[in-house]
């Protein structure tokens, strides 16, 4: 089992770790060029500041190998109920249940906080988010073809919702 917690500055170098590597291996991320520790911390303090969660997964052995946040869905007024969420786990610690532990201590969050809604963007083709993000309760609510482009192809997007 692993302890689930906000994140704190000395987490830096390993959530940097974690998304870089989405970066560089996934579409689960749209951008192109690495994060330095510098736009993280901005993008943690940033967190703080909205008091947004950040939560880390730490493993007693290997440390922090996972986390998840959410924020805005948009920016307009009449959205401020409703959230998206990101949730990326380091790769050597897939199928371990970390991220179900990390979506349900963050859905509890947002219940508490009494959000209504929560949004994950989804590439089509990644098979293994979507049937987890199923798994959760979460339905799929729209289909985007061909909205991003990575790695030399078109990418289409489902977005899923799960009413809190």
């Amino acid at each position: 089992m692993t302890l689930v917690r906000q994140a704190v500055d000395a987490d830096l170098p390993a959530l940097l770790g974690i998304y870089n590597h989405a970066i560089a291996t996934s579409t689960a991320v749209f951008e192109y060029d690495p994060h330095t520790l510098e736009m993280r911390r901005a993008w943690l303090h940033d967190k703080h500041a909205a008091n947004l969660p950040v939560l880390v997964a730490l493993d007693a052995d290997a440390g922090v190998v996972g986390f998840a946040t959410y924020g805005s869905f948009r920016a307009k007024p009449a959205y401020r109920q409703t959230i998206e969420h990101s949730v990326y786990v380091a790769e050597q610690a897939w199928r371990r249940g970390i991220a179900r532990q990390l979506m349900e201590a963050l859905i509890a969050d947002a219940r508490e906080r009494r959000y209504h809604a929560m949004i994950a963007g989804v590439v089509v083709d990644n098979e293994p988010s979507l049937r987890f993000h199923e798994a959760m309760g979460f339905v799929e609510v729209a289909h985007f073809r061909e909205v991003g482009f990575k790695f030399g192809r078109w990418l289409d997007l489902k977005f899923l919702e799960l009413l809190l």
